[in-house]
């Protein structure tokens, strides 16, 4: 019998890619709501009661809200919110993050779907501190590039249908630096200082590159950026969409690339005393419904 999957949420940028994704597969059974119920609380609750896995694609309190209606001891749940990213309850959906982090994905029942940001700053700083590399007291500051797409439809709308002379060009924003991403940063990575985070929307779709600045003589051990590259290298070694680059960053590195991919690629850049770490992958892949749909598919061993 296969496997009964439901969206709950499916009209937002995630849902959609997700039910996309989903919808041209024969190894599981999409469960779809009719259109004029899906706020319907009744048919809600007997969908989500049917299916084996449920994508929760809402927002916060909306996500909280349908983990409630579950009233069986069998429904699994991928939360794409930020609602229980830092809940010891759920397990973080980044499983190439250690061996050990797939089986709790593999085991879990509830999932939380990491945010586009969070990813690839966890992606970087994650080894780093587990390798004994980075203080968790160490003063990181990151910025992030990325697309439109990651702002929902609202957004979208706005690029695409409105938009203003202000918008051809790049868009910092979440400047009170209390981005919502940041309580999964520093969870996920044990960082005991928050890190300065500045992210910047640009004018094009989807693609997203987030880099970390690293003073090499505050690391432990100093080392150089090419040490850090082989150590990255070699903590990635075996993964299938965690790729590090071959060599350090030279030239330019666009914020578009992977797009319409599940791929990430780290590259580092820098030299003997200077390294700047640089994350790519599609906001809306690796970022999102890629992540997603990859945590369903191991939870389900497919």
């Amino acid at each position: 019998m296969k496997p009964k999957i439901f969206i709950d949420g499916r009209e937002g940028t995630t849902g959609l890619q997700i039910y996309d994704r989903l919808g041209v597969r024969n190894d599981i059974e999409l469960l779809a709501i009719d259109e004029s119920l899906r706020k319907d609380v009744r048919e809600r609750r007997r969908l989500i009661n049917s299916a084996d896995i449920v994508f929760l694609c809402l927002p916060d309190d909306a996500a909280r809200e349908a983990v409630g209606l579950i009233e069986n001891s069998k429904t699994r749940v991928i939360d794409a919110s930020t609602a229980h990213r830092t809940d010891p309850a759920w397990v973080y959906g980044f499983a190439e993050l250690s061996k050990q982090q797939w089986e709790k994905i593999a085991h879990a029942r509830f999932v939380a779907n990491p945010g586009c940001h969070a990813t690839g700053f966890i992606a970087m700083v994650y080894p780093l501190i587990d390798l004994g590399v980075l203080p968790r007291d160490y003063p990181l500051t990151c910025f992030s590039l990325t697309g439109y797409s990651g702002g929902g439809k609202k957004m979208i709308a706005e690029y695409e249908e409105a938009k203003t002379q202000e918008m051809f060009s790049p868009g910092l924003y979440g400047l009170d630096l209390n981005h919502k991403h940041l309580p999964e940063m520093v969870y996920m990575t044990g960082l005991t200082r928050k890190p300065v985070f500045c992210p910047v929307v640009d004018d094009y779709y989807c693609g997203l590159a987030i880099t970390i600045s690293l003073h090499n003589d505050l690391l432990n051990g100093a080392p150089t950026a090419e040490d850090i590259r082989k150590m990255l290298a070699s903590y990635y070694q075996d993964e299938r969409f965690v790729k590090v680059a071959p060599q350090l960053g030279l030239g330019m590195l666009h914020s578009n690339w992977g797009a319409d991919g599940d791929e990430m690629e780290i590259t580092v850049s820098g030299h003997e005393n200077q390294t700047i770490i640089t994350a790519r992958f599609d906001n809306l892949g690796k970022g999102a419904s890629g992540a997603a749909v990859q945590n369903m598919d191991i939870m389900l061993g497919l």
